[in-house]
């Protein structure tokens, strides 16, 4: 019999830290979009001010005097090491919408993920053909057979869905490390009004675009596909809703690069160095070395996807046309 393992979930929840309230049963993404009286500033304010916060938080913890250890996923640990669990399988079957990075969003990444190696060379990083931003998370940690008849329930609107980017085309900017006790990302903000710095769509670009603009937002697309997932007859259960559009860099197998108070001060001042060089030398500079933008959408529609999809796993659904 296999292990009963404890999901890096239950010891770090991610908190909604932007302050809105959401009412039951309403679509929670309108709360956010209400409260910011549907203003593109506003929205990006309140997604800065979730991943600013939480950072602040999660830099205490890693300075604290009484720091204990990493929260470290058993799971990927087990998969990563499979000579600590002979035959163990991942079994948490989940279903998702998720973005796919396009080449550019891909080598800022890269470029991150280098430069956090050369602190601590011991993480875990997300290989690139797995990276994704979960647009839309519509269940986690059930047996395949549920999995499988909520994809049949949704199997109409599956196309629509997986294409709606082509047509509703939201813009991310200003990339920072996010970080916390068991991972790190690459986190976005919603754009509002900042010079547009990537590529121009693949020609010829002939869509009917009917929504584009700082004004449609990326949590205005997360609000549609919740919208849409429920016409379908789906009953979205995610395991948050928070402000945060973040795309996972890697996770903790070991607590050998943070074991002295000295390392994991080296490691805290390596993501403040690199969330300064993000902000200086890449945010809205079309001329940088990388590019700090992402239309979500662009080269690939949205990865309607199924399966045991921890750490960029499982299967592809449809993937939606790109522009």
């Amino acid at each position: 019999m296999g292990s009963l393992l404890e999901s890096t979930d239950v010891k770090n929840k991610l908190v909604d830290l932007s302050g809105v309230e959401i009412k039951p049963g309403e679509n929670p993404y309108n709360a956010l979009i209400e409260a910011c009286h549907d203003d593109p500033i506003e929205i990006q304010a309140l997604y800065s001010a979730h991943r600013t916060r939480r950072n602040a938080q999660q830099k205490e913890k890693f300075l604290d005097a009484d720091f204990k250890e990493l929260i470290i996923d058993p799971y990927l640990l087990r998969l990563e090491n499979p000579y600590i669990e002979l035959g163990f399988e991942d079994t948490r079957y989940c279903m998702t919408f998720w973005g796919r990075p396009p080449i550019h969003v891909l080598e800022l990444a890269g470029a991150i993920q280098q430069k956090l190696k050369e602190v601590a060379p011991n993480i875990w990083l997300m290989p690139q053909h797995r990276m994704h931003i979960t647009t839309l998370e519509l269940a986690f940690c059930r047996t395949a057979e549920e999995i499988e008849l909520m994809k049949e329930t949704l199997k109409p609107a599956v196309p629509a869905i997986a294409s709606y980017t082509y047509r509703h085309r939201a813009r991310l900017v200003k990339p920072m490390v996010s970080y916390d006790l068991s991972a790190f990302a690459v986190s976005f903000l919603p754009a509002a009004g900042e010079p547009v710095t990537s590529p121009a769509p693949m020609a010829p670009d002939n869509a009917k675009v009917f929504e584009q603009g700082d004004s449609y937002s990326y949590h205005h697309l997360r609000r549609d596909m919740w919208e849409q997932a429920k016409e379908a007859g789906i009953t979205v259960d995610s395991r948050y809703i928070v402000p945060s559009a973040h795309v996972t860099l890697g996770r903790y197998l070991t607590n050998q690069d943070h074991a002295t108070p000295e390392m994991r001060k080296q490691w805290v001042d390596a993501i403040d160095r690199v969330n300064e060089w993000l902000e200086k030398e890449v945010w809205e500079k079309p001329d940088s070395e990388v590019i700090g933008e992402w239309m979500i959408g662009q080269e690939k529609g949205l990865d309607i996807r199924v399966g045991t999809l921890w750490y960029g796993g499982g299967r592809t659904v449809l993937l939606g046309e790109g522009f």
